[in-house]
């Protein structure tokens, strides 16, 4: 029972921790915070990068640490974990609704890797219309791609599906 309720303290703090990229959206809304173990009192944190060059991660490991201390776990072992490969069919549905919000349109679910190639319909966050243009494959940052909308004319990243 004790290691349950460390298990539960651990997702906690590290669901706090924000993705230094998209500061709206926490690891767990992503879907990169993949699992936390307890075994007689250790706490491991595994992280899996939304693409295998992420920047953010070993900043992300250290606001878990950061936040794990803050919740009185020290010593805890951070783990970054590559397969299964991040895929954005992890991200909670709470996570799309804030990338809206913050003007960046969210990946469908179960869309793959489609909008890369031109064949996804991406809804312009501003307006709603899906009469939108990729102008770029990358955007402000690697997993987002440069957009347009032709009816309210404002450029907008879109979160690349994985």
């Amino acid at each position: 029972m004790e290691d349950a309720a460390l298990r539960q303290r651990a997702i906690e703090a590290a669901s706090t921790v924000v993705d230094p990229e998209i500061p709206v959206l926490t690891i767990a809304d992503l879907g990169v915070l993949r699992a936390v173990v307890v075994d007689g009192g250790r706490v491991r944190v595994d992280i899996t990068p939304t693409y295998s060059g992420c920047p953010a991660m070993n900043m992300i490991a250290v606001e878990i640490d950061l936040a794990l201390a803050r919740a009185g776990i020290d010593g805890a072992e951070v783990r970054t974990v590559l397969s299964p490969a991040w895929t954005t069919d992890w991200m909670t549905e709470d996570g799309r609704r804030k990338l809206r919000d913050y003007g960046v349109a969210p990946p469908q679910k179960g869309q793959g890797r489609r909008a890369l190639f031109g064949r996804d319909t991406v809804e312009c966050p501003q307006c709603g219309s899906t009469d939108t243009t990729q102008l770029a494959e990358f955007g402000s940052t690697s997993c987002k791609a440069l957009w347009r909308c032709e009816t309210c004319r404002e450029p907008f990243d879109y979160f690349k599906c994985h």
